[in-house]
């Protein structure tokens, strides 16, 4: 008859009888390996704060310092992966050939954003896509193109990893349209590449 005591309490009884020392180091064993699945699941769910590089067609380029809000606790399973939320806000400066030469605009944006990770969440790669609101401080013009609203669309897709013992780097890879859904012409749009680096804390 098999005794009904598991592996990992057999190991423990056994290194009790060597002493509190082998005790003790096997039970902090234990929870070593238990504590960075923890840690990695809450850093990658937890806020953070990120950094920008973008390239649109037309010579037009962009820095953006941005920040992200989880939507609280709120999860749900999808295709396999889990299905989380968070707002990403945040402030771009877009360069460009202007129709007087070289020229600049700020833009603000707010995006309510869904991202799913595969593997019920445990993968440390997810896909994510967005739809929310720009507010330039003056219209986007260029001798190519001209926008007639500084309130404009933003939609976008993109695919990223989480990096480092947390999981609390993040590196994302995106692309997003830009347009007003013709609110007002003319109504060109503009389509950006986006290389993002974030710290979650």
């Amino acid at each position: 008859m098999q005794p009904l005591v598991s592996p990992g309490l057999l190991c423990l009884s056994g290194a009790g009888r060597h002493g509190r020392r082998p005790l003790l180091s096997a039970t902090a064993a234990c929870l070593l390996c238990a504590i960075p699945p923890a840690f990695a699941q809450q850093a990658a769910h937890s806020p953070s704060v990120y950094l920008q590089a973008s390239r649109a067609q037309h010579g037009t380029d962009a820095v953006t310092l941005g920040a992200t809000l989880p939507f609280g606790t709120w999860s749900m399973p999808l295709w396999g992966g889990e299905l989380r939320g968070h707002w990403d806000m945040y402030l771009s400066r877009w360069s460009f050939d202007g129709i007087a030469g070289h020229d600049s605009t700020l833009v603000l944006g707010v995006k309510p954003t869904l991202r799913l990770r595969p593997d019920q969440g445990r993968s440390a790669w997810f896909w994510e896509a967005g739809v929310g609101g720009t507010l330039a401080n003056h219209r986007y013009r260029t001798a190519e193109r001209e926008f007639s609203t500084r309130f404009n669309f933003a939609s976008y897709l993109g695919v990223g990893i989480n990096l480092g013992a947390r999981r609390q780097h993040e590196l994302l890879l995106s692309v997003e349209h830009l347009s007003n859904a013709s609110i007002k012409k003319p109504n060109p749009g503009l389509n950006f590449v986006h290389l993002r680096y974030a710290l979650h804390f």
